[in-house]
């Protein structure tokens, strides 16, 4: 594998690579690699068929890492996705048999039919990176994302997320339907049998936990650590919020300016990139009262209006 020449250059090599079978989604592969470089989760909450398991196929690829895939169902249990410990039945000894999480990207497909005891099984998961059965506990390999998916439309016996498992997610994206010109070369990618079994890695796993932490260099300066801090603040003191973002919120919503600020090929944040993520970043996170749902419509329509009052610094 020959590797870029520098840090830009490797993630716009990843970019590329995952835009050969993922037409026309450039903004949602940048904003899933933001969350990667945060060793950050994303929740996909799209209609059936646009790409989603693709994408995160082709991303597992791209950097050589393992890809895991559960298929969340009201029967799967907890040790299905963490593992569980064995008895040998002739020495008496303990064997650990590993769950779909020791991979370095898991999807969690359809994360809303799991039952809320499999939910929660994804929660030190996500917050600590590691699993703990029995009194062991057992490190996830590096780097380590869960991309879960839901279908927004279809709710029938599903279970509903908690906020303390929606803030876990660094991000809630959708992926769209494509346009009419994409739509025509994924028609041709297919004809063609191109997909994400055919990429080849571009960069490695060790590249990209090197990348994660040169996220730590990009800088921010203090006043948009203020206008962070001010945009979270408006969400816990306004009448069409409920539930405000926690210190969680504000943290990701840093981390992710930074790791954006480097995939654009800076090394400073600029006021746009938190404008941009913050939709992204805070929406799942809080929860509506009736006077935002009326007049906001949603979620990500409450937060654009937070930026529109914010002063933005300049």
């Amino acid at each position: 594998m020959e590797r870029p020449a520098n840090r830009n250059e490797s993630l716009a090599a990843l970019t590329d690579n995952i835009e050969k079978v993922i037409v026309g989604k450039r903004k949602a592969i940048e904003l899933v690699l933001t969350t990667m470089l945060t060793g950050g989760h994303v929740l996909i909450e799209d209609v059936p068929g646009v790409g989603k398991t693709q994408l995160v196929s082709a991303l597992a690829r791209s950097v050589g890492g393992q890809f895991g895939r559960i298929q969340m169902t009201p029967d799967v249990m907890p040790t299905d996705i963490t593992g569980f410990t064995l008895i040998n039945q002739g020495d008496h000894s303990r064997e650990f048999r590993r769950g779909a999480a020791f991979c370095n990207f898991l999807l969690a497909d359809e994360i809303n039919r799991a039952s809320p005891k499999s939910q929660s099984a994804l929660l030190e998961i996500m917050e600590e990176g590691q699993v703990s059965i029995d009194g062991e506990t057992y490190e996830l390999p590096r780097p380590f994302m869960v991309l879960a998916t839901q279908n927004p439309v279809e709710t029938y016996g599903t279970y509903h997320l908690p906020e303390a498992q929606m803030d876990r997610f660094l991000m809630r994206i959708s992926m769209g339907y494509p346009e009419n010109k994409d739509e025509i070369a994924i028609l041709e990618h297919n004809e063609q049998r191109q997909n994400a079994k055919s990429l080849s890695p571009v960069i490695s796993c060790e590249d990209i936990i090197a990348l994660s932490e040169k996220c730590s260099s990009v800088r921010c300066s203090e006043e948009l650590k203020n206008y962070i801090v001010a945009l979270v603040n408006e969400t816990r003191n306004t009448d069409i919020i409920k539930l405000g973002v926690s210190p969680r919120g504000s943290i990701a919503l840093y981390k992710a300016s930074k790791a954006y600020a480097m995939i654009s090929g800076r090394g400073y944040v600029i006021p746009d990139d938190v404008k941009f993520l913050a939709p992204y970043v805070l929406s799942h996170r809080i929860i509506l009262t009736p006077k935002g749902r009326s007049s906001c419509g949603s979620q990500e329509g409450a937060i654009n209006r937070i930026l529109e009052t914010v002063r933005v610094p300049v």
